[in-house]
């Protein structure tokens, strides 16, 4: 499941990711706020927070993808909270294509995470 965190201001998205992520989660909560923000901002600053044990179907990842390389540049910021360590490093290797700075936090730096990719 994906929930949207409050307050988010300005272009910052916060999602929370839970229990299993879907395609219906990214098309009907994701995907729609990044594109909501679009309209008033150029480039849109993502903080994802993964809970543990969270899990992706294969929809989940493919719209993930999907939307990613249709909007590549439109990411300004993407800050991940994670204490999953196959994400972490899936970030970690992958991350230099992202043409944004990513940065990796652990759950415990929520509000750190909160910092950076505002500032």
């Amino acid at each position: 499941m994906l929930q949207i965190l409050q307050p988010t201001t300005g272009n910052l998205v916060a999602v929370n990711a839970s229990g299993t992520v879907t395609a219906e989660d990214y098309e009907g909560v994701l995907i729609p706020a990044i594109e909501e923000t679009l309209k008033s901002h150029d480039k849109v600053r993502v903080l994802f927070q993964l809970d543990p044990n969270t899990g992706f179907t294969a929809g989940a990842v493919w719209d993930d993808t999907k939307f990613g390389l249709s909007h590549f540049f439109a990411f300004e910021k993407f800050a991940l909270v994670s204490d999953t360590e196959w994400i972490n490093n899936t970030v970690k290797v992958l991350g230099f294509v992202m043409p944004c700075p990513v940065k990796l936090f652990a759950l415990s730096e929520l509000e750190a995470a909160r910092e950076w990719v505002s500032g």
